[in-house]
């Protein structure tokens, strides 16, 4: 059954590559090869949930942070199993 999700997650940019890394105080930290500039970071983390979680670029929305570390993202018409990605 696909659902809505909202997610809380800490961005960790200039990394060696894109990983997430860990689940602490209710947030998601996920790191980017990206710069923290133009919207690179915000880009790229799109970009890597999308591939992670199997889930269309268009279905990932940032509602919050876009120029914070800590993002409030909600990805829609995403199951269980695709979602646990994040946890594994």
């Amino acid at each position: 059954m696909k659902k809505n999700v909202i997610l809380n997650i800490k961005v960790i940019t200039n990394a060696k590559k894109n990983e997430v890394v860990g689940n602490r105080d209710g947030n998601i930290t996920i790191k980017l090869n990206a710069h923290p500039e133009k919207g690179k970071a915000n880009k790229k983390l799109v970009e890597f949930l999308s591939e992670l979680l199997k889930v269309r670029k268009s279905n990932i929305t940032i509602l919050k942070g876009a120029t914070s570390h800590i993002k409030k993202v909600e990805i829609r018409d995403i199951d269980e199993e695709q979602l646990n990605k994040l946890y594994e």
